[in-house]
């Protein structure tokens, strides 16, 4: 079958599209779907540069998002969106755990339905369960045009709270259509001054950047109530210290990953996917066609995404 497999631990460039890939076996516990559509997203790179815990060694299948219909089991027929972190879904044919897929909701195309078991569900933990935004308050949201980003403006808005949000100056427009009360450059230096000018600190930061942007996500959040939820490093690793917690930045600092959400504490990611559910129903989450590429793009695409020069979700198509 063609898929990109994963040559290396140097990053998207060393991606190779092949046509000769083994087609996988689902084992018990798991189901065989047919891809019509994958999910691009920032774990793929983190995969790609081996900065993601525990992720697999190269030559690996890449993708760890798919869409499509299910071909083996009771199911089969259904079209169906799953997760898997070991990879697979950047292929004609992807395994994964018949636990983590869900049906793609009535009316969506396959494509439409990537994000509601990661994007989503990560900006709804981190504004709520974890975040704990209230009516009233006001979030910061980094990244604010990407997939994550995107979903995170506009449930932050439903819920009643001010949005601040960060994005480089070509992708303003974007973050204004989705309801953001102010909009900021996110590599200007002066980021967390600005965010303190307009507030005094914000109740909430959703940090998804990394690197510098975390010292100017501490700065900007309310001394001792405010709150920092970090769910990425785009930007690779900072340099944090309990010395700079203890006399710079006294927040309440939380890390997020959806992952292990669903592993630790499935109850509580039932009720988020409920609560997503509620919020479709209502009209603030829906379809969303993403920017699509053909299989052979990927890389391409990949690298575009690390380099954080995409808008919204992006999607692979194996059959162009």
């Amino acid at each position: 079958m063609r898929a990109l497999r994963q040559t290396s631990l140097h990053g998207p460039a060393d991606l190779r599209l092949v046509t000769d890939a083994p087609e996988p076996a689902p084992g018990a516990g798991e189901v065989l779907i047919r891809v019509t559509a994958a999910g691009v997203n920032f774990v793929d790179v983190s995969q790609a540069r081996g900065t993601f815990a525990g992720g697999p060694q190269p030559p690996y299948i890449a993708g760890i998002e798919a869409a499509g219909e299910v071909l083996t089991g009771p199911t089969a027929g259904t079209r169906v969106t799953g997760v898997s972190v070991a990879g697979g879904a950047f292929a004609e044919r992807m395994v994964l755990p018949a636990a983590a897929v869900m049906p793609v909701p009535e009316g969506w195309a396959d494509e439409e339905a990537l994000g509601l078991l990661v994007n989503w569900p990560t900006a709804l933990a981190a504004l709520r369960p974890v975040g704990g935004l209230t009516a009233g308050q006001t979030v910061l949201i980094h990244a604010a045009a990407g997939g994550t980003g995107q979903a995170a403006v506009r449930m932050a808005k439903h819920y009643g709270a001010t949005v601040i949000a960060a994005a480089s100056p070509a992708k303003h427009d974007t973050v204004r259509a989705l309801g953001a009360d102010h909009v900021l450059d996110s590599r200007d230096p002066g980021l967390a001054a600005a965010v303190l000018d307009l507030t005094g600190g914000v109740d909430l930061v959703l940090e998804s950047v990394g690197g510098a942007t975390l010292e100017a996500s501490l700065a900007a959040a309310k001394r001792v109530t405010g709150r920092v939820v970090v769910f990425g490093l785009a930007a690779g690793e900072a340099t944090i210290t309990n010395w700079d917690l203890v006399y710079r930045h006294q927040v309440h600092l939380a890390g997020l990953n959806i992952g292990t959400i669903v592993q630790a504490a499935p109850q509580l990611f039932g009720e988020l996917m409920g609560e997503l559910s509620g919020l479709i129903a209502a009209g603030v989450l829906g379809p969303e066609q993403p920017t699509v590429f053909g299989l052979a793009d990927g890389p391409g695409a990949l690298a575009d995404l690390e380099a954080r020069a995409t808008v919204g979700k992006l999607a692979l198509l194996p059959g162009q």
